[in-house]
């Protein structure tokens, strides 16, 4: 495993651990590697009221973003299942916000990387900033 993709992996696992998953009893960790090279990490926080949670990747990018950065170079995504678990549609569509076609999304589960992806594969034909202008 390159550098980044160690760290990247360590810090969801960390992270991951922090879930606050009391209903689901699915724990989920992401890590961000940023276009400045920073490091950022989230974890899924459920609410009673399951419209009102927040995913992790959702609260990675938002520290992403508290920290004035904007670009995702890379990020993992952390579950117990047995081959990982790609994000969620609307994570997809809020890691594509500060995504480029470089972006790189790590899935994983507890023991290693289990597939490598670039954002415009998992999120093919999207509706991004581009489609405003």
């Amino acid at each position: 495993m390159t550098n980044s993709k160690q760290q990247l992996f360590n810090l969801a696992k960390l992270v991951r651990d922090n879930s606050y998953s009391p209903y689901s009893k699915f724990k989920v960790g992401a890590a961000i590697l940023s276009s400045n090279n920073n490091l950022y990490s989230g974890c899924n926080v459920e609410n009673a009221s399951y419209s009102v949670c927040t995913c992790a990747e959702e609260n990675a990018i938002s520290t992403m973003i508290a920290n004035s950065d904007t670009l995702i170079k890379e990020l993992l995504v952390m579950t117990d299942t047995s081959t990982g678990s790609a994000p969620c549609g609307a994570c997809r569509q809020r890691i594509l916000e500060f995504a480029d076609n470089n972006t790189i999304i790590h899935i994983a589960n507890t023991k290693e990387i289990t597939k490598t992806i670039k954002i415009k594969d998992l999120l093919p034909h999207s509706f991004s900033k581009d489609d405003l202008k």
